[in-house]
This record gives structure tokens, sequence and C-alpha cells, in this order.
């Protein structure tokens, strides 16, 4: 073996055990950050429902174009108990009847939602994910002067 093999055979083993080395550094530093601070998971608690409150938890979108309109009834759902976590607007602005769309599988508390709005049972909907962490979406139609509140 020559000395060029040589000196090119103990580059590339000190170049693979600095790489190695490297990996193995910033494994353990995620393994570290992962004790440290460990990640949080945004899920409703299943286990022991007497700990969580009769809030429900709204979005609501503006579905007919009127400039502050979810703004209007983000104010006047959150004076009446409901906790309003997001507004903004709908994909689009054509909605003729205001609806109500359950988030979750169990749409007890969307129907309780319309029911407070004046809104028909037929215009609730259930769209639910394990990926909404709340409880109904609120779409404001072109019938808003109608409702109750």
């Amino acid at each position: 073996m020559t000395s060029e093999n040589s000196e090119k055979n103990s580059f590339a083993l000190n170049a693979a055990i600095g790489f190695l080395s490297l990996l193995l550094a910033l494994l353990i530093f995620g393994l570290f950050t992962r004790i440290v601070y460990p990640r949080i998971e945004n899920q409703r608690a299943t286990n022991n429902p007497e700990l969580i409150g009769n809030v429900i938890q709204l979005e609501v979108l503006n579905g007919c174009g009127v400039p502050g309109l979810a703004n209007d009834f983000t104010s006047v759902l959150r004076k009446n108990g409901f906790d309003v976590v997001e507004t903004g607007n709908f994909k689009n602005f054509d909605m003729q009847n205001t609806v109500v769309i359950a988030r979750t599988f169990d749409a007890k508390n969307a129907k309780r939602v319309a029911k407070a709005l004046g809104i028909t049972e037929e215009h609730v909907f259930i769209e639910a994910s394990e990926d909404f962490y709340l409880d109904a979406t609120v779409v404001i139609g072109s019938d808003y002067k109608s409702l109750k509140l």
C-alpha cells in the first residue's frame, strides 16, 4: 500500500467519522430538546367531561360579502356567551341562507347555536374532522337581518 492510498483511506475514514459524530450530536440534541420541551397536542379531553365547560367555541365566516359582518356577529355572539375563536370570510360570498356547520361528530352544540340564532335544523350540517378544535362554524348568509341576535 502506497502512502498516497493510505492518505486517501485515512481522509475518507476521518470524514466518515466526522460526519457520524455530527449526526450523533444532532440526534442527542433532538432527544434532549424533546425531553425538555415536549410537544403539546391540542385535543379535547374526553376522559373527564365534567371538567369541560358549557362554552361553545365557534368560527364565524362572512358568506354574503357585507363588509365587517363577521366582526359584528362576533361581538354579538360573545355578548351572548359564545366563545368565537376565529372570524373571517367564507370561500365565496353567494350564501343565501345562514348555515351552521358542526365540526364535531356530535351536532348537539351546532344545533344549540342554530336555535340561538333562529336557524332551522335543515340549515345545520355536519363536517366533522379530528383536525378541527372548535364546535361549529357559522357562515352568515344574505338572510342575516332575519336572525334572532
